[in-house]
């Protein structure tokens, strides 16, 4: 495993960062970003029109041309893409394709003139790398990707394409982009042996996902949805409400959770089953789950505190065995006891860290007793949980050990060096 080093030893970079998801949207590249600039690196972000999560352009935003911007005192460059709109399979695939089209159109005009040693992809989806790969080409820079999913299985797993046609042209594809890379950034070790089968070993990283950085100022919730943990024990699922979240397991558990009238699970967040979701609450006739809806993200601290253990499900497919959710970061940084419906990578996560229970992908009978256990549970275990969780955070997710990690990677694979 690499050492760990302090960008304070080392030289500085020129990074271009080529994300299709940035700032006012909720992700942690915003993070890095300012970051790697408040470190002293030269950094530049290329990206679209924010839509996620409610697939309508974020007020201030224009579906056509071209936008600039500075965040935290960063250049950003938004180039026109489709938005999301009602993130069906059809929306996202043209979401993607528009973003790679635009990419390739504008963004080597746009950015003319600019060299950079870092082409740097937050690679969600990987099709974001296709005009990355031509910047790096034109730049004859380092290309760097940051992948968040296995793809194509990820787009199979959630149902997205069903074509055995489509999935071979996109395997073709997302071999090109691996095989471009000069060096590929997973962020659990479940993804390097599908990938090492594609590219040498030596050019695969492993660069977990961290919390985000929790430096805007906190909101209170509102006080409807404070009121919901009154006299309740609460069981609380913050985030993307779509395919892979197997959202019927949290449903068939309620059911069974009817019992006990006391246990309350809250749904905050939206995305393409949200409505799916709703529906089933109410055919069902359970009292005891609450959608909330998209919460400002600046009240999820408030959200998590109130919580007594936070929730985290995912369908049972290899692709999303690999992954670590990124709420599974942020739950553990607030502290609180994880339970989760879960197999792979995050499971293993949550035993590595002695942070809660997890059981089977899928299993809402196992979901539903390992809810009861908590709530059974003596208040001073939970934290003891919750406890556990947030120092194996710090020890291995906290920001600065992650990004120190990522600077040390790219100087150790680059010639920029102090």
């Amino acid at each position: 495993m690499e050492a760990i080093l302090n960008p304070d030893l080392l030289g500085l970079m020129r990074i271009l960062i080529v994300t299709q998801y940035f700032w006012p949207e909720t992700f942690i590249v915003n993070d890095m970003a300012r970051w790697l600039a408040r470190s002293g690196h030269s950094v530049v972000v290329a990206t679209g029109k924010p839509s996620y999560p409610s697939g309508q352009l974020a007020p201030g935003y224009t579906r056509h041309g071209v936008q600039y911007e500075t965040f935290a005192g960063i250049s950003v460059v938004r180039i026109p893409s489709r938005p999301r709109y009602g993130a069906t399979p059809l929306d996202l695939a043209l979401n993607y394709l528009s973003f790679a089209w635009s990419g390739l159109l504008r963004l080597p005009r746009l950015l003319k003139g600019q060299e950079f040693d870092v082409v740097l992809v937050f690679a969600m989806p990987i099709t974001v790398a296709i005009p990355a790969i031509i910047l790096h080409w034109i730049k004859r820079s380092h290309l760097a990707l940051w992948v968040q999913d296995l793809w194509p299985e990820v787009v199979t797993s959630t149902g997205l394409i069903r074509s055995r046609l489509l999935v071979a042209a996109l395997d073709v594809v997302v071999r090109f982009i691996y095989r471009a890379a000069n060096s590929v950034l997973v962020q659990s070790n479940e993804f390097v042996g599908p990938i090492a089968r594609i590219i040498p070993r030596q050019r695969i990283f492993v660069l977990p996902n961290f919390a985000p950085s929790g430096e805007e100022e906190c909101l209170c919730l509102p006080v409807a949805v404070e009121q919901l943990f009154r006299g309740r024990f609460s069981v609380v699922f913050a985030g993307n409400l779509g395919r892979a979240q197997s959202l019927s397991t949290i449903v068939d558990a309620a059911r069974l959770l009817q019992i006990h009238p006391e246990i309350l699970i809250i749904i905050a967040g939206t995305g393409s089953h949200a409505e799916p979701l709703r529906k089933a609450i109410a055919g069902s006739g359970l009292t005891n789950v609450e959608m909330v809806g998209v919460l400002d993200r600046r009240m999820m601290p408030a959200l998590f505190e109130l919580a007594d253990c936070l929730l985290v499900t995912l369908g049972d497919h290899p692709a999303l065995n690999a992954t670590i959710p990124s709420k599974m970061q942020a739950y553990m940084k607030a502290g609180r006891p994880i339970v989760g419906a879960i197999n792979g990578a995050a499971a293993d996560l949550i035993e590595a860290a002695g942070a809660g229970f997890a059981v089977q992908a899928e299993d809402s009978a196992g979901l539903a007793r390992s809810i009861a256990a908590l709530f059974k549970m003596p208040t001073q275990m939970r934290h003891e949980l919750g406890r556990a969780g947030k120092a194996y955070y710090e020890t291995h997710f906290d920001v600065d050990r992650v990004l120190s990690r990522l600077v040390g990677i790219l100087q150790s694979r680059t010639s920029c060096h102090a």
